[in-house]
């Protein structure tokens, strides 16, 4: 067998091992994903650390260290809702019960409703006000699917959780080995794409790093500036709402459905000017936050023009779902940069 029948071989043969590969590990790409964007995005932090601490095993006990610190910022938004979440389904069983002897009283709030209230507390006495006409209404639900759509949650829930603890520990993995399996990157990267690899990998990492610093900054700032409409509104619990609104701020025009909550609480509570107010003091925020800050932060680490960093965010996301958020401003850099490459080889030329 000639040399080149060898090599053709060894290609095909690593090729098929490859396409093999990623079809076994196909379900998990996402989640292998998810923590290759976390520990670029806090490796900054980690050597940082490593820096500072002087014992054996550093490596390993910093990067649990800070594995747990992620799982706990994330988990702790997450809990705190679903233990309201719990709350708020005890104390509808409560309201069924009353209603089930009483029916259920109409609402001080549906009766304060401008220009309709009268006519919607009518029409709510009619169809909830006794128990005949609450049993009635509550025998519209379908049981089946009520109890379909419970079980479907909760399996949502179990999936998503173990597939949050891969991403732990794929990211400590990665802190633990992030400095050989840099090395192996950039060196990967200079034998397929020559010495503008290096480059090119830079690029990447940077673009991913300043999406996230983007997006932290903008749901920071976004959280505080509703906090504050809130407070000024006098809605009740102003920090928690700020606070919820930041973290839906992280997708780009999600907070658009807290600050419209919040309105609709306010037309029902009988301030339609307040509520106006606020609506159109979030959406002028949001616009402002998700059409120019969040580009103009993300493009400019990697001087990223804004028009392609916007359609990167908002391309990606369409592609890759909220990955997309990530991986459409990298790869809009590394064309970017691979175009600037082909324009100064012309040049010289």
């Amino acid at each position: 067998m000639t040399t080149h029948t060898q090599k053709r071989a060894c290609f095909f043969g690593g090729l098929l091992l490859l396409v093999l590969g990623v079809w076994v590990l196909h379900g998990f790409l996402d989640l292998l994903a998810w923590a290759v964007v976390l520990a670029i995005s806090t490796w900054p932090l980690y050597k940082r650390l490593l820096s500072i601490v002087h014992f054996h095993h550093k490596e390993t006990c910093v990067g649990l260290g800070l594995t747990i610190l992620i799982a706990a910022v994330i988990f702790m938004p997450v809990g705190y809702g679903l233990s309201r979440l719990i709350t708020e389904g005890q104390n509808l069983a409560e309201l069924l019960k009353v209603a089930d002897v009483n029916g259920i009283p109409c609402p001080i709030w549906v009766e304060n409703l401008p220009w309709i209230g009268t006519s919607a507390k009518a029409i709510w006495i009619k169809e909830l006000g006794s128990a005949t006409a609450a049993n009635n209404a509550f025998h519209l639900i379908d049981s089946g699917s009520v109890l379909y759509f419970t079980k479907d949650t909760a399996n949502q829930l179990v999936q998503h959780f173990f597939g949050f603890l891969i991403i732990l520990l794929t990211l400590l993995f990665v802190y633990r080995n992030g400095h050989k399996l840099g090395q192996q990157i950039l060196e990967s990267s200079q034998k397929l794409f020559g010495n503008k690899g290096y480059r090119f990998t830079l690029h990447a990492t940077a673009a991913v790093r300043s999406t996230v610093n983007g997006m932290l900054i903008v749901g920071l700032g976004k959280g505080l500036l509703m906090g504050v409409g809130y407070s000024i509104v006098s809605l009740e619990n102003p920090a928690i709402l700020g606070s919820i609104t930041g973290i839906f701020a992280l997708i780009p025009f999600a907070a658009k459905i807290i600050f419209s909550v919040c309105a609709i609480v306010l037309i029902a509570q009988g301030h339609p000017i307040e509520a106006a107010s606020l609506f159109s003091y979030g959406m002028i925020l949001t616009m402002v936050a998700d059409n120019y800050v969040r580009p103009a932060l993300i493009g400019g680490a990697v001087k990223l023009p804004f028009l392609w960093t916007l359609l990167g965010i908002f391309g990606g996301m369409e592609a890759f779902g909220m990955l997309g958020l990530f991986l459409g401003p990298a790869l809009m850099a590394l064309l970017m940069s691979i175009w600037r490459d082909w324009l100064h080889d012309l040049k010289t030329a």
